[in-house]
Protein backbone atom coordinates (compact mmCIF):
# COMPACT_ATOMS: atom_id res chain seq x y z
CA UNK A 1 0.00 0.00 0.00
CA UNK A 2 1.36 3.40 -0.97
CA UNK A 3 1.87 5.93 1.81
CA UNK A 4 2.41 9.59 1.01
CA UNK A 5 2.86 12.55 3.33
CA UNK A 6 2.08 16.19 2.73
CA UNK A 7 1.89 19.59 4.33
CA UNK A 8 0.82 23.18 3.88
CA UNK A 9 3.19 26.02 3.02
CA UNK A 10 3.89 27.03 6.65
CA UNK A 11 4.15 23.42 7.85
CA UNK A 12 1.51 23.71 10.56
CA UNK A 13 -0.80 21.23 8.78
CA UNK A 14 0.68 17.82 8.02
CA UNK A 15 -1.07 14.69 6.80
CA UNK A 16 -0.62 11.15 5.54
CA UNK A 17 -2.53 9.44 2.71
CA UNK A 18 -2.49 5.64 2.64
CA UNK A 19 -3.73 3.92 -0.49
CA UNK A 20 -3.98 4.43 -4.21
CA UNK A 21 -5.46 7.35 -6.08
CA UNK A 22 -8.27 6.70 -8.56
CA UNK A 23 -7.53 9.72 -10.71
CA UNK A 24 -5.28 12.71 -11.23
CA UNK A 25 -7.02 15.61 -12.92
CA UNK A 26 -6.04 19.11 -14.02
CA UNK A 27 -9.27 21.07 -13.64
CA UNK A 28 -9.64 24.28 -15.63
CA UNK A 29 -13.09 25.30 -14.31
CA UNK A 30 -13.45 28.92 -13.25
CA UNK A 31 -13.87 27.90 -9.59
CA UNK A 32 -10.59 25.95 -9.54
CA UNK A 33 -8.84 28.84 -11.30
CA UNK A 34 -10.17 31.26 -8.67
CA UNK A 35 -9.30 28.88 -5.82
CA UNK A 36 -5.72 28.38 -6.97
CA UNK A 37 -5.01 31.72 -8.65
CA UNK A 38 -3.58 29.70 -11.51
CA UNK A 39 -4.53 28.12 -14.82
CA UNK A 40 -5.88 24.97 -13.19
CA UNK A 41 -6.05 22.90 -10.04
CA UNK A 42 -4.04 19.66 -9.93
CA UNK A 43 -6.05 17.23 -7.81
CA UNK A 44 -5.66 13.58 -6.89
CA UNK A 45 -8.93 11.78 -6.13
CA UNK A 46 -9.50 8.58 -4.17
CA UNK A 47 -12.52 6.73 -2.87
CA UNK A 48 -10.41 4.15 -1.03
CA UNK A 49 -7.34 5.96 0.33
CA UNK A 50 -7.30 6.91 4.00
CA UNK A 51 -6.46 10.46 5.08
CA UNK A 52 -4.87 10.97 8.50
CA UNK A 53 -4.13 14.41 9.89
CA UNK A 54 -0.72 14.30 11.61
CA UNK A 55 -0.74 17.87 12.90
CA UNK A 56 -2.64 21.12 12.57
CA UNK A 57 -6.12 19.71 11.89
CA UNK A 58 -7.46 22.68 13.88
CA UNK A 59 -5.92 25.00 11.25
CA UNK A 60 -7.82 23.42 8.35
CA UNK A 61 -10.66 25.54 7.03
CA UNK A 62 -13.09 24.29 4.40
CA UNK A 63 -15.21 26.21 1.93
CA UNK A 64 -18.01 24.92 -0.29
CA UNK A 65 -19.62 26.93 -3.07
CA UNK A 66 -23.35 26.82 -2.36
CA UNK A 67 -25.43 24.85 -4.82
CA UNK A 68 -22.38 23.09 -6.35
CA UNK A 69 -20.07 20.16 -5.65
CA UNK A 70 -17.10 22.54 -5.54
CA UNK A 71 -15.32 22.52 -2.18
CA UNK A 72 -11.78 23.12 -1.01
CA UNK A 73 -9.83 23.02 2.21
CA UNK A 74 -6.86 25.16 3.12
CA UNK A 75 -4.59 26.10 6.01
CA UNK A 76 -6.06 29.04 7.94
CA UNK A 77 -2.52 30.30 8.72
CA UNK A 78 -0.88 30.30 5.27
CA UNK A 79 -3.81 29.72 2.88
CA UNK A 80 -2.18 26.72 1.16
CA UNK A 81 -4.55 24.07 -0.16
CA UNK A 82 -4.75 20.81 1.79
CA UNK A 83 -6.81 17.62 1.31
CA UNK A 84 -10.58 17.78 1.47
CA UNK A 85 -13.06 15.04 2.34
CA UNK A 86 -15.96 15.30 -0.09
CA UNK A 87 -19.25 13.65 -1.00
CA UNK A 88 -20.18 13.06 2.65
CA UNK A 89 -16.97 11.08 3.09
CA UNK A 90 -17.22 9.15 -0.18
CA UNK A 91 -13.85 10.39 -1.48
CA UNK A 92 -10.89 12.60 -0.74
CA UNK A 93 -9.37 15.23 -2.96
CA UNK A 94 -5.66 15.85 -2.44
CA UNK A 95 -3.99 18.86 -4.08
CA UNK A 96 -0.99 17.33 -5.88
CA UNK A 97 1.27 20.21 -4.87
CA UNK A 98 0.57 19.61 -1.18
CA UNK A 99 2.43 16.28 -1.22
CA UNK A 100 5.95 16.41 0.19
CA UNK A 101 7.50 14.12 -2.42
CA UNK A 102 6.93 13.11 -5.98
CA UNK A 103 3.35 12.27 -6.87
CA UNK A 104 4.52 9.23 -8.84
CA UNK A 105 1.68 9.57 -11.34
CA UNK A 106 1.00 11.49 -14.53
CA UNK A 107 -2.30 13.38 -14.82
CA UNK A 108 -5.13 11.36 -16.36
CA UNK A 109 -6.83 14.30 -18.06
CA UNK A 110 -7.38 18.02 -18.36
CA UNK A 111 -11.01 18.56 -17.37
CA UNK A 112 -13.48 21.45 -17.79
CA UNK A 113 -11.57 22.77 -20.78
CA UNK A 114 -14.65 24.76 -21.83
CA UNK A 115 -13.74 27.10 -18.94
CA UNK A 116 -10.03 27.24 -19.76
CA UNK A 117 -8.33 30.62 -19.34
CA UNK A 118 -7.59 32.33 -22.66
CA UNK A 119 -3.89 32.65 -21.75
CA UNK A 120 -3.56 28.93 -20.98
CA UNK A 121 -2.87 27.71 -24.50
CA UNK A 122 0.45 27.05 -26.19
CA UNK A 123 2.35 27.37 -22.92
CA UNK A 124 4.87 24.77 -24.05
CA UNK A 125 6.29 27.52 -26.28
CA UNK A 126 6.82 30.03 -23.44
CA UNK A 127 10.52 30.29 -22.58
CA UNK A 128 11.58 28.58 -19.35
CA UNK A 129 13.96 29.66 -16.57
CA UNK A 130 15.67 27.50 -13.96
CA UNK A 131 14.96 30.04 -11.20
CA UNK A 132 13.45 33.44 -10.61
CA UNK A 133 13.80 36.17 -13.25
CA UNK A 134 16.37 38.90 -12.74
Amino acid sequence: MLVRTGSCLCGSVTFRVEGDFDGFFLCHCSRCRKGTGSAHAANLISAAAELTWLSGRENVTSYKVEGTRHARSFCARCGAPVPDVQGDGAWITVPAGSLDGDVGLRPDAHICLASRADWDEGLEWVPGMGGLPG
